[in-house]
């Protein structure tokens, strides 16, 4: 086996990470709320890193850190064309240009872990967090009608 190449670690989601996304998929607030999430690197766990209620996308977007992978769920209230509201819960993964490699890596490896995790199914990725707005949002949620 090479040892120049960095075997591809996946972390765990923290048991208390967990149970807080449960709650949070069943919350019965209608205002948009966000959970930013991150990788403690020394323990390879997916940690809670801020917890935000009627926040909207530009808040957020200003929330994030400008050169590191961060996992939001973000519950949005989505009015459709025909008056309906629904409030899908979204998964965005933001990992900036500029991140390092390796850190890029090991959220790129944990993401699957944490949406099995939380039973997300509304995952949407962002390399430009300029580009996280209610359009994009709104774009890449018209697909799931």
């Amino acid at each position: 086996m090479n040892d120049n190449i960095p075997s591809l670690v996946v972390c765990e989601v923290d048991v208390s990470l967990q149970e807080k996304l449960k709650k949070f998929r069943f919350r019965k607030e209608t205002n948009n709320a966000a959970i930013l999430m991150k990788i403690d690197m020394e323990k390879q766990l997916v940690v809670l890193e801020e917890e935000y209620e009627n926040i909207s996308l530009d808040e957020l977007r200003e929330e994030l850190p400008e050169r590191q992978c961060t996992y939001i769920v973000y519950s949005y209230k989505l009015t459709h064309g025909d008056g309906r509201v629904s409030y899908p819960l979204c998964f965005i993964f933001s990992s900036p240009v500029g991140c390092k490699p390796e850190q890029q890596m090991m959220y790129a490896g944990s993401k699957n872990r944490l949406v099995q995790s939380a039973d997300l199914t509304k995952i949407f990725e962002v390399r430009n967090p300029d580009d996280l707005t209610e359009e994009w949002l709104k774009e890449k949620l018209s697909f799931f009608r």
